[in-house]
């Protein structure tokens, strides 16, 4: 990995829009490729394969698009750098009680999805140093100018934090009823964007014909949480798309019609941003 990041942007910004994509790196290091116990494929399950290609038209209409390269597995770019797993990590403290890194979710994960652990044994500290001054930080650092930037040139900041979800999470969620959502919008239950932010984000994905919920079974995790102010003018609304919509999950692959599928994201974006105004008039 020769840059802890990839960023696309418009030859000028015309909405106060922001879209990132922390989960979607796939630059698997041949270093951690041995260190894992896991086979390349199962490596991948947690990684929001192909959500990059998904949302890369949104230069296109004026909003730039922030990507990751690490893979998460690798390092989660979604939790706080002091999210240390002493379970993993030689020397992390022990520190207050946190369900994500007791399940082994933590900033440098321990397991994929289902579980699986990725190590035989242990890492060093410095080994998880090393990742988050490469990566965690570098790309933070990155997406806190862009929202600075975009705040400053029109007085509002929006940030679309890009994800996907296992099939499997929404079919097995009972409390969803029968029609299951195909997009889950998280605000941490209007934490950290306005409502009408959030409203406008729905209708956009609803006039695409895809079903939407909020909040359930996803509320947004980490960026949504640090990045979110809706009362100085900064929001975030994590999404999550259902994988199955556009992804072989079992060989991690796109589907024959990811094209068809990219270009009707491309037409959500299309809405998103043409009524920018909109949006930042009904987030004040």
């Amino acid at each position: 990995m020769s840059h802890p990041y990839d960023l696309a942007l418009p030859p000028e910004q015309t909405a106060p829009l922001v879209f990132s994509s922390p989960h979607s790196g796939r630059d698997y290091l041949a270093t951690f490729q041995r260190e894992s116990r896991l086979d390349p494929l199962v490596l991948r399950s947690s990684e929001d394969a192909y959500v990059d290609q998904l949302f890369a038209d949104a230069p296109l209409f004026g909003a730039p698009l922030l990507t990751a390269r690490a893979p998460r597995a690798y390092l989660d770019l979604n939790r706080c750098d002091d999210e240390l797993d002493p379970a993993l990590i030689e020397g992390a403290s022990h520190g207050s009680h946190n369900p994500r890194i007791t399940s082994g979710l933590g900033v440098i994960p321990r397991v994929v999805s289902g579980g699986r652990a990725i190590y035989a044994g242990r890492i060093s500290r410095a080994d998880a140093d090393a990742r988050l001054a490469t990566y965690w930080h570098p790309y933070h650092q990155k997406l806190h100018h862009l929202l600075a930037d975009t705040h400053r040139q029109f007085g509002e900041a929006i940030l679309i934090d890009c994800h996907s979800m296992p099939h499997e999470a929404i079919s097995s969620h009972s409390r969803l009823g029968p029609l299951r959502p195909e997009v889950v919008l998280g605000d941490r239950f209007g934490t950290t964007a306005s409502n009408k932010v959030v409203a406008r984000i729905e209708a956009a994905f609803q006039e695409a014909g895809l079903r939407v919920a909020r909040n359930a079974p996803f509320a947004g995790a980490y960026i949504a949480q640090a990045y979110g102010r809706p009362s100085r003018g900064q929001h975030v609304v994590q999404v999550e798309i259902d994988r199955a919509l556009y992804l072989d999950e079992a060989k991690v692959q796109p589907r024959a019609d990811f094209a068809a599928f990219q270009a009707l994201i491309s037409g959500v974006i299309a809405r998103i941003t043409g009524g920018a105004e909109d949006v930042a008039l009904a987030a004040e």
